[in-house]
């Protein structure tokens, strides 16, 4: 069996060289969109990444080429035409868990780098700077963290802010029972907004959570809030979030995905002139923490991506049931 590999990085072939025991891969570091798929002929499973466009045009041209499954080296899927992969037959597969410890620190990395602007120190200190002016940072033993979904990764990050001393509170449409027998509460968003010192999102990207971040929810929050988003870039409307940082109602953001970034994030744009001004506005605020979508980004998560992927396709192959269907 033949497998292309788009959006690849050179980790990407480290990873699933290293475990692949019976495929062929082909790996191209170009995206899959309409004028890529011609790449994917021969190949009976495409593996694709966040940043590919699987569009109802993009499925039927694969499904032309002979190309039987979709398989998402990742958890997120809304970049994929669900519909249109079925309406032609393809299986779409994923890997719905990788370390959500790796995420979930990310995110307390975002938090603490913010907050004790270690960032800023080691460039001071680099050139012989070693004052303290404007390095100061707050406790976060006592603040009140906002949790919106407390699904596994949610469910780690909200056990690693109460080892800080953190009062955590959650929203999510279900209520996780263990989380609630630790002593977090879960509140209507409304009700959780306005309390929350610091709020970390470890939410899906779905229609009804596209923006949920906005000017009417951020007009909610406490003056001075934290935002954090390890995410999904689209939970957050990036104009709405530019104009609240310019009044100062958020102190500090903190964003390892970003609404725009499948033109960004993954390249080296060191060299050229990026025309994305909503991102470029955003690295200009010296509270603004921007990382490019690397939360999942360990050992024990790529490992686990690859055996993950990797298996779907075996399962598939012989014929067995795809526990991590999509499609």
């Amino acid at each position: 069996m033949k497998i292309s590999f788009f959006s690849a990085q050179s980790y990407d072939k480290e990873y699933f060289t290293r475990y692949n025991t019976q495929y062929e891969l082909v790996f191209f570091e170009a995206p899959l969109n309409e004028k890529t798929v011609p790449l994917a002929a021969g190949c009976e499973v495409v593996c694709a990444f966040v940043n590919d466009s699987l569009n109802a045009d993009v499925i039927k041209a694969l499904a032309e080429t002979g190309v039987q499954m979709i398989a998402m080296r990742c958890a997120g899927y809304n970049n994929v035409d669900v519909a249109a992969a079925r309406q032609h037959n393809i299986r779409v597969v994923r890997v719905p868990a990788y370390s959500p410890y790796a995420v979930a620190e990310h995110a307390v990395a975002l938090i603490l780098t913010l907050n004790r602007k270690t960032h800023k120190a080691y460039s001071r200190v680099r050139e012989g700077n070693f004052s303290l002016e404007k390095l100061t940072g707050f406790d976060l033993h006592g603040k009140t963290v906002g949790v919106i979904g407390t699904g596994k990764i949610g469910q780690v990050f909200c056990d690693i802010m109460q080892g800080f001393g953190c009062r955590v509170v959650a929203f999510d449409l279900i209520a996780n029972k263990e989380l609630e027998a630790k002593g977090i509460e879960y509140l209507p968003l409304t009700k959780l907004l306005p309390q929350c010192d610091i709020i970390s999102l470890h939410c899906p990207l779905t229609e009804q959570t596209k923006h949920l971040i906005n000017a009417d929810t951020l007009s909610l929050m406490k003056p001075g809030v934290m935002l954090i988003n390890t995410s999904r870039g689209a939970l957050i409307d990036t104009h709405a979030t530019i104009q609240a940082l310019k009044t100062g109602h958020i102190k500090y953001l903190g964003i390892d995905v970003y609404e725009q970034e499948e033109k960004l994030f993954f390249h080296n744009l060191s060299e050229e002139i990026i025309e994305d001004d909503a991102i470029m506005r955003l690295m200009s605020f010296p509270n603004v923490l921007i990382t490019a979508h690397q939360g999942f980004f360990t050992d024990e998560a790529l490992t686990q991506i690859a055996q993950t992927t990797l298996q779907n396709i075996a399962d598939f192959k012989a014929g067995k049931p795809l526990v991590n269907k999509v499609v």
